[in-house]
């Protein structure tokens, strides 16, 4: 990033005291800020870049960080981490020990609140506003969200309770998906900033009072005014919610949204300003096909071409959204559910050929549960594309809606694991330690992408909820086979090598580092394949010829694969010597999973050396025990 660039953009105490010409002046700057350096690093472009001059404005006209600005997700907060002073810490975006993608609290003063779940804002905002009400603070407290967030019910039971409180919260609705409508031109931004001024508002709770003694005269003067709205904005809604609306103006001219945020810092109560803004705002390519830019690897400012990526083998997520193509082909029932990730979970081709039977829900993870929980119930057989940390936001309704019932379910949950640069929200690390304590759910986790064929068909063809978890990245190249009905016996785990004192016992994604491992030190290897049912039986044979037993995963070590194996062998009265590697009590934030898996012991060196130590202690007189990592 060049010095002149750098230097160019102000704090937001700074860009406070500007003109509204610097202002704009830097719009432009944070904008080719934004440009030069997500080209080089990757990262969120699209939304960021649609969202920068209601930055600018938002930090012009509040005092942040003293006010509150709550930003929905992060997709579309780096113009404000750059206003924010962390333009210089740029270049290590999203990389490990790095600035993170989203918004954290402990990374900066003007981080009101963490998020990289969508549609938290309104609800944290409006805690903050109900804080600033009960201890006597004249803070202003603002939530951003994208109307994309607007598809979740979180966003509507804030606005909900926000209305009946009757709380001190304007909600900027980030409208980006849109087209401006003809209806939003010089006249309604004209008549939105007359209804957001004083003048009007004085006018408009003086004439409540006095018609307050003459009922039936209110009553009309509200429905003309609410009629009046009605046909120059889409209000009734929020209105209806409790919430006074305004707009939509457009995103992108601050001599709009800058006064028109100054009068509504004088209104009290809940407001609801809705601007429309253009994804990739800026730059024609991001314009053009906003979705393809709008979560970027390197690419070239000038043509717009991301970095090739290395051809190999097919990723998970493909493999997956092939079976489900040739799946549905065969299986009339087969329908597919996503909330909102088509193409991160790989259902494009899917829709494609099955529009029919192809459903995207919106971010409304709880929705898509107990929508395929109804499908089951009818003779539907659903298959939920989920990645692992946005099923934690469903736990009631797979508990609830899927498992008491035992319906025909099968949730394909991607990105189970560590996933890089996304970092501890989006983090897979709790799937299998919360999903493993509820009746009736199978659970899976392939060693490689045959065995996740394998799984889906074994889930699919499952009388009660199944649940397959795989890895974000490329599959191991092993090939597919063209037996495409392939199934794995339940409950039964795979021995891959036979070695002495110690059993290697991996889950899914740590089984080819496992392997190498116990080759190295002579161990037996296990590919499990099931963490629920666990092979019970294949567990007690190998604690009677074996000196300790060392389990691999890549999920959470507390409740996870590895204390089910150590429940099972409690229960079945052998005390052995044993080790848990896992995910540590902690969370993992971004960085290449390859970094954090040899960090945290998890690649072939970290397993051979755990078994090395472990076998060290069986020594004679050592002590037998369970130890986790």
């Amino acid at each position: 990033m060049s010095g002149p660039l750098r230097s160019s953009i102000p704090s937001p105490a700074e860009l406070r005291r500007m003109s509204r010409a610097e202002q704009k002046r830097v719009a432009v700057a944070v904008r080719q800020f934004i440009l030069d350096s997500v080209s080089s690093t990757g990262g969120h472009l699209s939304s960021s870049l649609g969202a920068v001059e209601l930055t600018v404005a938002l930090h012009a006209v509040f005092n942040t960080p003293e006010d509150r600005l709550v930003w929905d997700v992060g997709h579309q907060a780096y113009p404000h981490k750059i206003l924010t002073g962390r333009g210089p810490r740029f270049p290590t975006l999203r990389m490990k020990d790095g600035l993170s993608g989203f918004l954290k609290r402990d990374e900066s003063v003007y981080d009101a609140f963490g998020a990289g779940h969508s549609s938290t804002s309104i609800s944290a905002a409006l805690g903050m506003a109900v804080a600033a009400k009960l201890e006597h603070q004249a803070r202003q407290v603002v939530a951003i969200i994208g109307d994309g967030a607007m598809t979740a019910g979180l966003a509507y039971e804030g606005l909900n309770n926000g209305g009946a409180l009757d709380a001190d919260l304007l909600v900027v609705l980030n409208d980006n998906e849109m087209s401006i409508s003809p209806n939003v031109g010089a006249v309604s931004q004209y008549l939105t900033r007359i209804l957001s001024g004083r003048l009007y508002n004085t006018v408009r709770e003086g004439a409540g009072q006095a018609l307050s003694l003459l009922p039936p005269l209110r009553e009309l003067a509200k429905k003309a005014e609410e009629g009046v709205k009605g046909l120059v904005s889409p209000a009734t809604l929020f209105e209806e919610m409790g919430f006074h609306y305004f707009g939509p103006i457009d995103g992108h001219d601050l001599d709009v949204l800058v006064p028109t945020l100054e009068n509504l810092k004088d209104i009290k109560g809940p407001r609801l300003l809705h601007v429309v803004t253009k994804k990739g705002k800026g730059y024609g390519p991001a314009e053009a096909d906003p979705c393809a830019y709008h979560g970027v690897s390197p690419f070239d400012q000038g043509s717009g071409q991301m970095a090739k990526k290395a051809s190999g083998p097919p990723s998970y997520t493909q493999v997956f959204g092939d079976w489900l193509c040739d799946k549905a082909a065969r299986e009339k029932s087969l329908v597919a559910i996503t909330p909102a990730m088509r193409e991160g979970s790989g259902l494009v081709r899917f829709e494609q050929m099955f529009p029919q039977r192809y459903f995207d829900v919106g971010i409304a993870e709880q929705h898509a549960l107990t929508f395929a929980a109804g499908l089951a119930c009818e003779g539907i057989h659903p298959v939920v594309a989920i990645y692992s940390t946005f099923l934690q936001r469903a736990y009631d309704q797979l508990i609830h809606d899927i498992a008491i019932q035992n319906l025909p379910v099968l949730l394909a949950v991607d990105r189970a694991g560590l996933v890089g640069a996304d970092g501890a929200t989006h983090q897979g690390s709790f799937d299998l330690a919360f999903a493993r304590t509820i009746p009736n759910l199978l659970i899976m986790a392939p060693k490689d992408e045959q065995e996740l064929r394998d799984m889906l068909n074994t889930g699919f063809a499952y009388p009660g909820p199944a649940m397959v978890r795989y890895p974000r990245g490329s599959s191991l190249g092993v090939g597919l086979d063209k037996d495409l009905g392939r199934t794995v016996p339940i409950g039964k785990a795979e021995i891959l090598r036979r070695g002495r004192d110690l059993a290697i016992l991996a889950f899914g994604s740590r089984v080819a580092a496992a392997m190498a491992a116990g080759e190295a030190v002579d161990a037996t290897v296990i590919n499990m394949r099931f963490v629920k049912p666990l092979d019970e039986a294949l567990l007690l044979d190998l604690a009677r010829s074996h000196g300790a037993f060392l389990t691999v995963e890549e999920g959470a070590i507390m409740g996870g694969a590895g204390s089910a194996v150590a429940e099972c062998l409690l229960n079945g009265g052998r005390g052995m010597a044993m080790r848990i590697l896992g995910l540590p009590d902690e969370f993992i934030e971004q960085g290449e999973a390859k970094e954090w898996l040899a960090e945290l012991g998890l690649d072939a060196a970290g397993i051979e050396a755990a078994a090395r130590a472990l076998l060290d202690g069986l020594a004679p007189g050592a002590g037998a025990g369970v130890v986790s990592d």
